[in-house]
């Protein structure tokens, strides 16, 4: 809980123009690591604490502490965030296909070849700068180059993306995603035929041992990575599958992994998999075909279940009907 406001005034005073999160430890809270504690508080997401941890802005009755210490009841916590630097990222116009908006998160369709955010490369043509244009205010959390983004499609993945449009949601949001609490059920077209009508795949995930910019499960440094799948529909004159994958974490790039490691590698991936189809009159396809079509989680504030849904989009419909017409 937060505590009284003259505890607020003097943390106010030490800080100098910079605000100060006071805390006090409840029950609920008590035994926790330091980061969950302060996360769960609602100061921020829990990486975003454990910067501040790291950084020394944190004390726990007046002393600092590491990001694992476990925090007792009563104890008072101060949080003392870095002053948000001027961003420049630039507002645009862009389209946007949103399925719901309030007060709290934005809900929206990505669409394939959209970058979430600025990054070297892509200064512009962003989610965030659309998102900048069409919001008054952003979560800063994120950052000045991240502001809202809780979580993020690869550039060309398609489908349901939320973002957070205050602090307060940003850290509700993003605890649910650390917990995996998250509903997210992803379709893909497979360049192969599974054996199975289901499977599980877990594999730990970490960087290419020798290409950093590819992520790899052959890596002794590996984070733990579940993708759960189950054929959707098959078509074994062209060799392919329709896929439903269900992933209970989200490292980077996992599904894409995964499912190249099992042999079942995603039509036009061409960093993981077969880029092109050598079938005569396939349609062409410049992105994997990977589509977000289900996002579920809790609103952040009333707490009610949200189940949001985003069809195929035209290209990997396209793709599909062609499939389905050479299975005759």
């Amino acid at each position: 809980m937060v505590v009284s406001s003259d505890i607020d005034e003097a943390a106010g005073k030490r800080a100098g123009d910079e605000q100060t999160l006071v805390y006090e430890v409840s029950q609920g809270e008590a035994g926790e690591r330091l980061d969950v504690a302060l996360s769960r508080l609602g100061a921020a997401s829990r990486s975003q604490v454990q910067r501040w941890i790291d950084a020394g802005r944190v004390l726990v009755d007046g002393e600092t502490a590491r990001r694992a210490s476990k925090v007792s009841l009563g104890m008072i916590l101060e949080a003392t965030p870095p002053p948000p630097r001027a961003s420049e990222v630039v507002a645009e116009a862009l389209p946007l296909a949103v399925l719901h908006e309030d007060d709290d998160l934005l809900v929206l369709d990505k669409a394939a070849g959209m970058v979430v955010h600025p990054a070297p490369g892509h200064a512009t043509g962003t989610l965030v700068n659309a998102l900048l244009h069409h919001c008054q205010g952003l979560a800063t959390i994120g950052g000045v180059e991240r502001p809202g983004i809780v979580h993020r499609l690869d550039r060309g993945t398609s489908g349901v993306m939320v973002v957070a449009k205050n602090d307060a949601a940003h850290a509700a949001l993003a605890e649910q995603f650390h917990d995996h609490s998250i509903e997210r059920v992803y379709h893909a077209i497979v360049r192969a035929t599974p054996g199975q009508d289901a499977g599980r795949l877990d594999r730990p995930i970490g960087r290419h041992p020798r290409d950093r910019k590819r992520m790899s499960v052959r890596t002794r440094s590996g984070r733990a990575a579940v993708t759960n799948w189950r054929v959707e529909e098959r078509f074994p004159r062209s060799g392919a599958a329709l896929l439903e994958l269900r992933p209970e974490t989200g490292r980077t790039h996992q599904i894409r992994v995964h499912l190249a490691a099992a042999g079942l590698p995603i039509w036009g991936d061409a960093v993981y998999g077969k880029a092109k189809s050598t079938a005569t009159g396939a349609p062409t396809l410049e992105r994997p075909a990977l589509h977000a079509v289900v996002l579920g989680f809790r609103h952040p504030t009333r707490g009610e279940t949200l189940r949001f849904e985003a069809p195929l989009p035209a290209d990997l419909e396209a793709l599909v009907d062609w499939l389905r017409v050479r299975e005759g």
